[in-house]
């Protein structure tokens, strides 16, 4: 779990890394080229985006954000991969105007399906921007982590809230305007035309762990990321983590 390229936030994005440089090193060897061509969507200022360009690969990150993006070409640049990554203002709705449809080997959707106004069209786009046999990484809220969460600090009427809301939602101060079940993510992905690989569970114990036990137990940090790596495939986890993890691919 020591992986240099890993982003820093590791305990938030282990699971998730390892299982994304693994598919990208597998399509690599599908397609008989070292460098894929990658595009993350809702990217940011490259919490992904830089360590994908880091392994060699070119990508291209879409955001609504001019200031995420900003940040995307600093970070960028002080990584030394400056060259290999173009950051382009878009979103998911309107992405065929900003990049090309069908023109990447991998498409990264993290963070992206809360926030749009319509999830099934959001993601019909992100896969129409796959080539064939082609790569999607989807990364999204996962309503059991909410409830447990809200549960766990003794907000029990919002726990309920959010377990019987439809879109997951525990009150009017919920920063987060949509979360989904492994089901409901499966049947999104199903629907594109994708077919689902594996899913996984982000975040099962992390949020829950106190801070302090992490920053001062002798490898805890260590010990709790091969927890989570060990807990990420196994179903019964999935409807406790905070976030879930599609890996899909094109026929």
């Amino acid at each position: 779990m020591s992986d240099p390229l890993r982003p820093r936030a590791s305990l938030r994005t282990a699971v998730v890394w390892d299982v994304l440089k693994d598919a990208l090193e597998r399509r690599v060897k599908a397609a008989g080229r070292d460098a894929l061509d990658v595009l993350d969507t809702g990217g940011g200022s490259g919490n992904f985006a830089v360590p994908v360009a880091r392994l060699g690969h070119r990508v291209t990150v879409v955001d609504p954000s001019p200031n995420a993006l900003f940040a995307l070409e600093r970070r960028a640049a002080e990584a030394g991969v400056a060259d290999r990554i173009r950051g382009v203002q878009g979103d998911a709705h309107g992405l065929f105007d900003v990049v090309e449809r069908g023109g990447y080997d991998a498409v990264l959707c993290h963070g992206v399906l809360e926030y749009v106004d319509d999830p099934a069209e959001g993601l019909a786009n992100v896969a129409g921007a796959l080539r064939p046999a082609g790569t999607l990484s989807l990364l999204a809220a996962g309503l059991g982590g909410a409830v447990l969460a809200r549960a766990l600090a003794g907000h029990f009427t919002e726990a309920r809230r959010a377990l019987t809301d439809p879109a997951g939602r525990w009150g009017e101060g919920d920063p987060v305007p949509r979360r989904f079940t492994a089901e409901q993510l499966t049947e999104l992905v199903t629907a594109t035309g994708l077919q689902v690989g594996a899913v996984h569970g982000v975040r099962v114990f992390a949020d829950l762990v106190p801070g302090v036990l992490v920053d001062t137990e002798p490898g805890a940090l260590d010990a709790l990321l091969k927890l989570e790596a060990a807990a990420a495939e196994q179903p019964a986890f999935h409807s406790v983590a905070t976030q879930l993890h599609v890996l899909a691919e094109r026929d």
